[in-house]
């Protein structure tokens, strides 16, 4: 295990550096530049005071020269600071990562705790009430747009029902407030964020668990558990759901950078600092050293959930042993 982990993790030096090369020149090869960001709404700046900027960002040399600077930061895990407002990148980040990683942490433990027992009892009562219930709800969620929904339920319980709040992570006042009761108010900020980022993966991660968990109650070993006169609660939850999780670890493995990069949408709508946010605007405003060092937190974050994915199989399924 220690010897496949190693090499994993060898083999993800070479392919981050791949995509750190493919991110850069992509980005600098798009149209637009920080430069005409900045300078667009000013229609007196001189060209000399375009190229004075450019040189202080260092856009006047060659890309692959600009890339090579970059990567000599990298490696010492500078990622420079922002075009926009000539702030440390990594403090930038620092101050959105903790709200969009507690948004998310709690998404995908409710699409986990709520999804796959949907899955699991839909597949175990196939084509009943409740199986055909769950289906009209998977393709509700699978068409609902969530920005559409998020208005919706801003209105029916922000501003009808007036009993959540529909922007922000905190109200207007909190400093008179005990801890007790900022961590309320922080919980019913969340309510409505948390529940937009769930919704579309509940319908997706309930269909998953529903097919795994099918195509597991098919196999001979299954009927065999029924055959000897196990009870069929151990044979559901004891044999077939830890094979039938297979999947769902993939899944999860895959989810993993969704955990810090963020929901542009409802971040936006909502009103939360947060990443998706923050790559919106630095995408808007062609932020690259920002954008650079986010999209590098992405790659990795991909590349460790592949690799966890590949380690819980064995956890999850006793037959599966990782190859050396």
């Amino acid at each position: 295990m220690f010897a496949f982990i190693a090499k994993r993790l060898a083999q993800m030096v070479p392919l981050l550096f791949g995509i750190t090369l493919i991110t850069f020149a992509v980005l600098h090869l798009a149209p637009g530049s920080p430069v005409e960001a900045q300078t667009a709404m000013s229609l007196k700046t001189s060209a000399q005071a375009r190229a004075q900027l450019k040189k202080l960002y260092g856009l006047d040399k060659p890309l692959h020269t600009q890339y090579l600077n970059w990567l000599g930061r990298f490696v010492r895990l500078d990622f420079g600071k922002s075009f926009v407002d000539s702030r440390s990148v990594l403090s930038k980040i620092g101050e959105r990562i903790p709200i969009t990683l507690l948004i998310n942490a709690l998404s995908l433990l409710l699409i986990f705790l709520v999804a796959v027992p949907l899955g699991v009892v839909s597949a175990t009562k196939q084509y009943s009430l409740f199986d055909k219930v769950t289906t009209v709800f998977v393709f509700l969620g699978f068409s609902t747009p969530a920005f559409w929904l998020a208005l919706l339920l801003m209105i029916l319980f922000g501003v009808d029902m007036g009993i959540l709040p529909i922007s922000g992570i905190h109200g207007i006042d909190t400093t008179g407030m005990s801890t007790t009761g900022r961590m309320l108010d922080l919980g019913k900020h969340l309510i409505l964020p948390v529940f937009i980022s769930a919704f579309g993966g509940l319908a997706g991660f309930s269909r998953y668990s529903r097919s795994s968990m099918l195509e597991v109650i098919r196999q001979d070993y299954i009927r065999t558990a029924r055959a000897k006169g196990l009870p069929e609660r151990d044979v559901i939850y004891k044999h077939a759901l830890r094979n039938a999780l297979l999947p769902i670890v993939t899944i999860m493995g895959l989810a993993v950078p969704g955990l810090i990069s963020g929901g542009i949408i409802f971040e936006t709508i909502f009103s939360i600092p947060g990443m998706g946010q923050l790559y919106y605007q630095s995408v808007m405003s062609r932020d690259y050293p920002t954008i650079m060092c986010m999209m590098v937190i992405y790659a990795v974050l991909i590349l460790i959930g592949n690799l966890l994915a590949d380690i819980s199989y064995g956890l999850v399924d006793p037959r599966i042993r990782v190859s050396r």
